[in-house]
């Protein structure tokens, strides 16, 4: 029978320290795995194993811009556990980790920290020096000094480098055990490459595509925005009733929200079977001041019960206006521009008519709200306003990071299809979430219903300036415009490309802008269209051959699908269903086989921790106060799926839970050299209660394996935890007189021998949980990483106690807890001695206890102990000798 301990111990004679102490383990073992390289991920050894042996994780790149706030640590955490799970089970891990560098959250940290704006139209400035570097509350746009692109670029280059510093060390703290020569930036050239030839290879299938069309458009931050980043808030607003005319007849009187867009109004709409307006299907009415003739429609998304049952479309106030103007093939007289206000021009449909002067002199150029306020007044001058508006909460779409709603502008944008406009598309995207293992599994449906409600494809494009460029030109005519039927996509073999600095194959710098030379394509991708492919850029794709002309094909496919993805639940919409789309076009497969989805972190009062909302704790002085295990024992005790409350009271148990580690296993290492012949420990443990405890261990391993199989990885660090405190409190206390001798030597031995497998045991099926403490201990009676030392095996627990009665432990600790509690009732301290008790329960209880009577004698002080059958256990007759402190 082998040992279940991982081989032989390094140091027969343990070498402990005076005062074990949680206080500097993060300091000491992160020096240590480090210069160790302990995560590396072995690229030969896992080119030697069969796949099911690598086990490899597509990590979430947190946004570099600022600090990071406690749900990463709690996500990262998670993720960690089932990687250092893994890793123990003899598989190869592949844990990259990459950073999130572009995007707006940086822009704009980048303009409040250095109170800067991007300014396309100024030149490049050398040995640029930004008028604040931090230390200043925000700025508004009006006081930022106005930069160059390349300059503002270089900023957030540099800041982000800054704050990326700053995560490491943060993880590193944590105890993340990943491998930091694999990381990635967002931002650097191999992640601008896989994009632009993702990109690039996308467009080429067909499967992105350039349009003119309306979509979101936040005006604070001037880009366009995905119907995956937006917010539906409520805005305060008013109810306005309008008669439209017809001639001869009465009006037709409609509510709206909106009246600054009655000039953009291209029909009235109502639902087909509202019988008020059955007779107008099909005819036309006129608009109120303009005079625009209009079309009377029927769709089924009108609704009847809301306002006059009647409703304006206009190009565009609102989603429904994109969907009825798309289904009923309306024109477009889009009137909203990219900075929120009216367009200057007076458009042709009014011009000539009665509205041509108000338009000119109380729309054109305004804002919304001014232009809302100033056809208001004129309806009231025309007699058209129906009663004064109403005001109301209404719900509006914000861009998630934005402060003002959204308007629907008409631009040229590049799109990427996703089904929503699909529906076999939609349907293949569905089935590829029944592939992919969702743990929680009711995540499955959170993502089911976000592809089925997609109304539109995947808008990518985004007017910002710290993003990957789209590797695209257009020819210009030799009339100076620019040809956007035909866009001069790069070579794949020149990536990454600027096209704001790269020429394209075939022309020179000095016809960039001219007639019959080429334009850049201005925008640069959503930051999603990057972290979409983040499976493909840690794993090395596109495969190339190295140095050595070894190909990396071989590699890639040992990685790629990878086996998991962590995230919340929050980003399905976003990251999990983009590096679907991106997966199932390039590869035809799922990129990774299951996804892990955290909860959030709510604050005290249960609402969402965030930045806007000032209600982050930020995790450096956490880690610290209450140190990294105890951190990640919060966070471990919260299920995946689930939020879970910041809570301190939850760091302060993982604290103590770290300390009796020490201790308790300074207590278990304190015989020296306890091995046998063949260093064969578990041959030596010979008493019942020894083999008792044992064969509850061997459970114990068996269930909190099982958890980690079924994801359930909190439940395994119960179960554990459980069995440790039950172990510490009544095994270590019933052993100790007999491990110290007092009732022989080959008694002594078994208690000794148990105590050392147990304390190998346990430490390892602890270690995924709170790394530091159980690499602490570990380290004073083995060479290596308890880290890197193999997950424990039942079998040879099993072996070693046979028929052991597991329930033996149990009921010695009752009858324990049971003179405990008689002392703790006659407030006496628990050295006091018993000199006699009766402890009466029923038969197979007593015959239980009589097995172990000396260890319970001992531990209890008792002097004589006689037993009496009961329903069940309990300690009567005591008589008690009040112990004196001397």
């Amino acid at each position: 029978m082998s040992s279940p301990a991982p081989g032989t111990p390094d140091r027969r004679t343990p070498t402990l320290p005076d005062k074990p102490s949680v206080d500097g383990l993060e300091d000491r073992w992160m020096a240590v795995w480090q210069e160790r390289d302990l995560y590396a991920f072995d690229r030969e050894r896992a080119l030697g194993l069969p796949r099911e042996q690598v086990f490899s994780i597509d990590t979430p790149p947190p946004t570099a811009s600022g600090s990071l706030h406690m749900g990463h640590v709690f996500g990262y955490t998670h993720t960690d556990c089932m990687a250092r799970y893994q890793r123990m089970r003899g598989r190869e891990v592949f844990f990259p980790i990459g950073w999130d560098d572009n995007g707006l959250p940086t822009e704009k940290r980048v303009q409040n920290y250095h109170g800067v704006r991007g300014d396309t139209s100024l030149p490049y400035a050398p040995d640029y020096e930004p008028p604040h570097s931090g230390g200043s509350k925000s700025i508004k746009a009006a006081d930022q000094q106005p930069i160059s692109r390349a300059n503002f670029i270089e900023l957030c280059e540099s800041l982000t480098v800054q704050d990326e510093e700053a995560y490491e060390s943060l993880f590193r703290r944590l105890g993340i055990s990943v491998d930091w020569s694999r990381g990635y930036r967002t931002i650097d050239d191999r992640s601008r490459t896989v994009a632009q030839q993702a990109f690039l290879r996308n467009v080429r299938r067909g499967e992105a595509y350039q349009a003119e069309a309306p979509g979101l458009w936040d005006v604070t931050f001037q880009t366009a925005v995905a119907q995956a980043e937006l917010e539906a808030r409520d805005y305060p607003g008013a109810y306005h009733r309008i008669r439209f005319h017809r001639d001869g007849a009465d009006a037709v009187e409609i509510e709206t929200t909106r009246p600054e867009l009655i000039p953009a109004c291209v029909a009235l709409i109502a639902h087909p079977d509202d019988e008020r307006y059955a007779g107008l299907f099909g005819s036309t009415v006129t608009s109120p001041l303009f005079g625009v003739e209009i079309p009377v429609l029927a769709h089924h998304l009108a609704e009847p019960d809301k306002g006059a049952g009647i409703a304006m479309c206009c190009t565009f106030g609102d989603l429904t206006d994109v969907q009825w103007w798309r289904e009923l093939q309306l024109p477009i007289r889009s009137l909203v521009t990219r900075n929120g206000r009216m367009q200057g021009e007076t458009p042709a449909w009014i011009a000539g008519g009665p509205g041509e002067q108000l338009y000119a002199e109380s729309l054109a150029t305004k804002t919304v709200f001014t232009a809302r306020e100033n056809v208001v007044a004129a309806l009231r001058e025309s007699g058209d306003l129906v009663g004064e508006p109403v005001k109301t909460q209404r719900k509006a779409n914000f861009y998630e990071r934005g402060e003002k709603p959204l308007e629907i502008v008409t631009s040229r944008q590049w799109y990427i299809r996703n089904g929503g406009r699909e529906a076999d598309l939609g349907k293949a995207l569905i089935a590829r979430g029944e592939q992919i293992g969702f743990h929680p599994a009711f995540m499955r449906a959170r993502y089911r219903n976000w592809v089925e409600g997609l109304n539109g494809d995947w808008l990518i494009s985004r007017q910002r300036f710290f993003g990957v460029p789209f590797p695209v030109w257009y020819p210009v005519d030799a009339d100076g415009t620019a040809d956007h039927a035909n866009p001069i996509l790069a070579d794949e073999a020149s990536l990454p490309v600027d096209p704001t600095s790269d020429t394209p194959p075939g022309y020179d710098e000095h016809q960039r802008g001219r007639p019959g030379g080429f334009a850049a394509d201005p925008d640069v991708m959503d930051t999603w269209a990057t972290s979409s492919l983040s499976p493909q850029i840690a794993a090395g794709w596109p495969v190339t051959s190295d140095a050595g002309g070894r190909n990396d094909a071989e590699l890639f496919d040992r990685i790629f699908p990878m086996d998991m993805r962590s995230q919340g639940h929050d980003i399905i919409r976003t990251w999990l269903f983009a590096t679907v789309v991106r997966s199932h076009f390039e590869h035809d497969s799922v990129p990774w086989d299951n996804a892990a989805i955290n909860g959030w972190i709510l604050d005290p009062d249960r609402k969402k921790m965030s930045k806007s909302k000032g209600n982050v704790v930020t995790p450096e002085d956490v880690l610290k106060q209450h140190s990294s295990d105890a951190v990640r024992y919060w966070a471990l005790s919260g299920r995946l799926g689930s939020d879970s409350a910041y809570d301190d009271g939850q760091m302060k148990v993982g604290r103590r839970l770290a300390i009796k580690i020490l201790n308790a296993s300074k207590f278990a290492l304190s015989f020296g050299d306890v091995t046998a012949d063949g260093d064969d420990l578990a041959a030596r443990v010979t008493h019942p209660l020894d083999r008792s405890m044992l064969a509850a261990l061997a459970d114990v391993v068996d269930q909190a394996g099982a958890g980690f199989e079924s994801w359930d990885y909190t439940r395994s660090l119960e179960i554990t935890e459980s069995f440790f405190w039950s172990f510490c409190d009544n095994y270590l206390e019933l052993v100790k007189d007999r491990a110290y001798g007092g009732q022989g030597d080959e008694a002594a031995a078994s208690a000794r021998a148990a105590l050392r497998v147990a304390l190998d045991v346990l430490l390892r099926l602890l270690a995924p949980f709170l790394p530091y403490a159980t690499e602490e201990v570990w380290s004073w009676w083995h060479q290596g990483s308890v880290h890197r030392s193999p997950w424990p095996e039942s079998s040879g627990l099993r072996a070693a106690t046979g028929d052991a009665d597991k329930a033996l432990l149990d009921t010695v600790g009752l009858a324990l807890a049971g003179v405990r509690k008689v002392k703790s009732e006659a407030k006496v301290g628990m050295k006091s001695e018993i000199t006699s008790m009766v402890l009466a329960a029923p038969s197979a209880q007593v015959e239980q206890v009589r097995v172990a009577e000396a260890d319970l004698a001992a531990t209890g002080h008792v002097t004589a102990i006689s037993y009496a059958e009961a329903d069940q256990l309990e300690v009567r007759d005591v008589q008690l000798v009040p112990y004196v402190k001397h």
